[in-house]
């Protein structure tokens, strides 16, 4: 008795532990959701990241470059205005474009590499037209939704409006009045010059770097990265400076009828004596900007994108 009592001891051991779940296989299971997830938003949060890095190291140099373009001034003449406005003003105006920059830079690099993926299983083109055309400008297109985050920044760092609103709820109140379309002036400049430049960053970042030096270590990454950003960034600011121009001029205005790209750009030429270099007065600037902007944006995101 005492022998069969304890085969029949083990058989219902035996049967618990096979009912029983794996530990580790449900640990896998549950923790793997969480894993895949994060992969799949690692293209939006290193842009996100990159958005941020750039925005707050780049912002004073970006001010005097708006002056120049809303006032056709000169680059002193600017830094003079900044300097009058006193250092508690330097940064006013920051929270827009940081907000704007980390969500669209976010779905600039999230939503490019998500339609590529999706034009390239359901669509037979070439690599180049889906990647680096129908891809780019769908992201360009609709990162143009944050358009209003744009508008009120520029609002804000115009030194005409200072006396009306001090912050960005203040400014989005004070458009509130005028009516939901009021927000997305400018929209057009907008959704040209995001596709044009999507374009060309994403069909050009790839042959430029690969005409870069071979980068054997993290740093060497760090800096082709850089300069491979950095020049595209610069060719593409100074492309595209005329139609920022226009749409700061177009998103300075509170209230009254609403202007045309073509009639702006008429208006704006003629302001500056119908001569091309001064519809570019502060492009060096731009240049200069840009190439330090997207060398950040392109090294902080490339060098996010290894360790993710």
């Amino acid at each position: 008795m005492p022998f069969m009592k304890k085969i029949l001891s083990n058989m219902i051991d035996s049967e618990a532990h096979e009912k029983r779940p794996p530990i580790l296989a449900s640990s896998k299971q549950d923790i793997s959701p969480h894993i895949t997830n994060v992969g799949e938003m690692k293209h939006d949060l290193c842009g996100c990241c990159a958005a941020f890095n750039n925005v707050t190291i780049t912002y004073p140099v970006q001010k005097v470059l708006f002056r120049q373009q809303l006032y056709g001034i000169k680059t002193r003449d600017a830094v003079l205005q900044l300097r009058r406005d006193g250092f508690r003003n330097l940064y006013r105006g920051i929270l827009p474009p940081l907000m704007q920059k980390t969500t669209t830079l976010a779905l600039m690099f999230g939503l490019y590499e998500d339609l590529s993926c999706l034009l390239r299983k359901h669509v037979g083109a070439p690599e180049f037209a889906t990647r680096g055309g129908v891809a780019a400008v769908l992201a360009g297109t609709t990162e143009a939704i944050f358009t209003p985050l744009e508008r009120v920044q520029t609002l804000l760092q115009d030194h005409k409006h200072h006396d009306k609103f001090t912050n960005i709820y203040q400014a989005f109140k004070a458009l509130k009045c005028h009516g939901i379309g009021v927000y997305y002036r400018g929209l057009v400049p907008i959704l040209f010059r995001n596709g044009l430049s999507n374009v060309l960053f994403f069909g050009l970042r790839g042959p430029i770097k690969e005409h870069l030096p071979t980068a054997t270590t993290h740093s060497a990454h760090l800096v082709n990265d850089f300069i491979g950003g950095g020049l595209l960034g610069a060719m593409l600011g100074f492309l595209c400076f005329p139609i920022n121009v226009v749409k700061t001029r177009i998103q300075s205005q509170i209230g009254g009828e609403f202007q045309s790209f073509p009639k702006v750009f008429q208006k704006i030429w003629l302001e500056r004596d119908g001569k091309l270099i001064n519809l570019f007065r502060g492009a060096h600037l731009n240049y200069h900007r840009s190439l330090i902007s997207w060398g950040i944006i392109n090294a902080t995101y490339e060098f996010l994108l290894r360790f993710i």
